[in-house]
């Protein structure tokens, strides 16, 4: 294209053939008076969802095998134009009228290179998406006995009412600039589901990229539609001791995975059917998901 569109649209699918229509009716309006281009990278559904996508005329397909989300952006980028911002997408999300043109203005600032809306239920009902570094005192569950400032989750209404930098947000919905992006090297593959867009977020900051809350800017996630289980808790509880290894070395995440252990052997005691099993993934790399490759070794990498 010569003249590249002003966002590149990237939305990873996942079993997404009844979610999917309603987000890609939403884009026209949500970028009114901007050029968009659009593209579902579908990660090896088997509900129909490439080939119902496909007889769409604004959408680009990519069919790929589940290599992960970040996998799944990283060839969502690759395939689209080399537009100024990408937003990268949940396919269960829904985008609001006009609510694209924020986030790319918030681009424009000097030193922000992620963009994040705020996040609605269908309700109307905020979802707290915005976070602070993990931290041990956290690990250990202290915020949930009334030590909140020790909590990762940002849960003040004061939090969501007018603009400013966060550590990082959840991704379901995150804009960001082509030059953070490229600087940053892409999103990690190896994470495969969880704990992506912390590190993406955290090395942003890294190089002086930071992630900016726009709460003019809108979106609402249909909760409920992501399938959580235990296996999918255990990757996200693995892949955050993963991280804060990568992030703090080996023996702070020594530490870390202790105390997460011992939250959820305290959850099992109390009669958290989850306990157990996200104590055991921690615990026994054996039991961990596989998908996440943190088998062969007792402290993740």
């Amino acid at each position: 294209m010569d003249d590249p569109p002003a966002v590149a649209i990237v939305i990873v699918a996942y079993q997404s053939a009844d979610v999917i229509d309603d987000l890609l009716d939403s884009i026209p309006q949500a970028v009114r008076g901007l050029t968009a281009h659009v593209v579902v990278v579908d990660n090896g559904s088997t509900d129909g969802t490439a080939d119902h996508v496909s007889s769409r005329p604004d959408v680009r397909l990519v069919r790929s095998s589940n290599r992960g989300f970040s996998a799944g952006i990283n060839l969502g980028i690759r395939s689209a134009p080399c537009a100024q911002a990408v937003l990268v997408l949940n396919a269960d999300t829904r985008l609001t009228p006009s609510s694209v043109a924020p986030l790319l203005d918030a681009l424009r600032q000097p030193g922000i290179g992620i963009a994040a809306p705020i996040i609605r239920a269908q309700d109307g009902r905020l979802i707290h998406t915005l976070r602070k570094e993990a931290n041990l005192a956290g690990a250990l569950g202290l915020a949930r006995i009334g030590f909140t400032a020790y909590s990762e989750y940002l849960t003040s209404p004061v939090d969501y009412a007018s603009e400013h930098t966060v550590a990082w947000a959840t991704g379901a919905a995150l804009c960001m600039s082509r030059e953070c992006y490229e600087s940053v090297g892409g999103w990690d593959e190896s994470f495969f589901l969880y704990s992506e867009e912390t590190d993406f977020c955290l090395r942003a900051r890294d190089l002086g990229f930071e992630t900016l809350f726009v709460p003019s800017a809108e979106v609402i996630h249909l909760e409920g539609q992501s399938g959580r289980s235990a296996r999918t808790y255990a990757m996200q509880e693995v892949n955050r001791v993963r991280l804060y290894r990568r992030r703090h070395g080996a023996v702070a995440a020594t530490v870390f995975l202790l105390s997460l252990s011992l939250r959820h052997l305290t959850r099992f005691l109390g009669g958290d059917a989850y306990g157990w099993p996200l104590m055991k993934a921690l615990l026994f790399p054996a039991s961990r998901p596989p998908e996440i490759n943190c088998s062969d070794s007792w402290l993740p990498r």
